[in-house]
């Protein structure tokens, strides 16, 4: 994996694909350093699945014991001779057979996934012919809802990624990294819906928040910013230069109301890349999808910010806990790809209902 990385760290695409391949083939996972106190001693990276149109993202577990994960097809990625593209989905991974296949297409451009306390799909649906709006989906039932559309009587940036706390409010992030579609809200925010409906925009200083995770305890709202300069991925050149933003993981003091007031910077990347999603384990500490070219993988950190652990993958947007007997799995979603990682540490989950 070291090998692949510096590869790509250095311009040498072919050598860090077949050093991928090789390593994908001949052992069946991506390898990764020695295990400490968070990953479980003898666990490596293991490939899962690798069947992606363009980005996997926001795995989550639901109550059937299945994975959920978003793949995101971009349009200006899928686009065929005849001008048709895919039309995004999600899927379902089985773990208990190793199997993947579709749960839901099209998606509405779903990113960011979680499941609420009564084991229903909540999906943050993104810009590039999305939704644009976060949805409930039943799961005894395959019916789903818009659960927030608007805001102000205006469409959302480009719903990105979730989290619930215990009271069932849910969080949501809004940026905007791709599509073609305008920009209706004035400002790329986080915002809250309460049980009855109500929608509130409560973080606006977090720069261009992408993941999110609200803290076992209940006190702490989690928010990544990734602000890469650009609300256009695949609409100017690869080498137009960019004024990047704040990359940044910060930590926000949540009330017992549910409203944030911003308390510290955590951990800040620049001038790298910063994280993507985020989750807690029980005992609160975090574990970050971090994109850092230099240092890509997931990072874990202590609720102060102390780094505990690194564990080396590809460039990584998301990560999820299994439930059950997998809640000591981490899934880990990357490029095309889904991987998982045996841990010490048992994942934090909403409980069910």
């Amino acid at each position: 994996m070291r090998q692949m990385l510096s590869a790509i760290h250095s311009g040498r695409w072919c050598q860090a694909l077949l050093t991928a391949a090789v390593c994908i083939l001949s052992c069946g996972h991506l390898c990764i350093g020695e295990a400490g106190d968070i990953v479980a001693p003898g666990a490596s990276v293991e490939l899962v699945f690798d069947g992606g149109a363009v980005l996997t993202e926001g795995v989550a577990a639901g109550h059937d014991g299945l994975m959920y994960f978003s793949d995101i097809t971009f349009s200006h990625q899928t686009t065929d001779d005849n001008g048709v593209f895919e039309a995004g989905h999600i899927w379902k991974y089985d773990p208990a057979t190793g199997k993947t296949s579709i749960f839901r297409s099209p998606s509405g451009m779903s990113n960011g996934l979680k499941f609420d306390a009564n084991g229903n799909l909540l999906a943050a649906e993104g810009a590039d012919y999305g939704g644009r709006r976060i949805t409930r989906t039943d799961m005894k039932t395959g019916k789903s809802y818009v659960i927030a559309g608007l805001y102000e009587g205006r469409p959302f940036n480009s719903c990105n990624d979730i989290t619930i706390d215990e009271k069932g409010r849910i969080y949501f992030s809004d940026p905007r990294y791709l599509g073609h579609e305008p920009i209706d809200q004035p400002v790329m925010a986080v915002y809250r819906i309460d049980p009855d409906g109500t929608i509130e925009r409560i973080i606006t200083d977090a720069g261009k928040p992408n993941g999110v995770c609200v803290s076992p305890d209940q006190k702490t709202l989690y928010v990544v910013s990734n602000d890469n300069g650009n609300s256009g991925i695949g609409r100017i050149p690869e080498d137009t230069p960019a004024h990047k933003g704040r990359m940044a993981l910060l930590a926000y003091d949540l009330s017992a109301g549910g409203t944030a007031r911003f308390r510290s910077v955590l951990a800040d990347y620049a001038p790298q890349d910063g994280p993507d999603g985020l989750v807690v384990d029980a005992a609160g500490n975090l574990y970050v999808a971090v994109r850092d070219e230099t240092r890509a993988g997931i990072v874990v950190y202590s609720p102060a910010g102390e780094e505990l652990e690194y564990i080396e993958t590809e460039l990584p947007t998301n990560v999820g806990f299994g439930r059950g007997s997998e809640s000591k799995t981490l899934y880990i979603t990357a490029g095309k790809s889904l991987f998982r990682v045996r841990l010490n540490q048992e994942g934090y989950q909403l409980p069910a209902k």
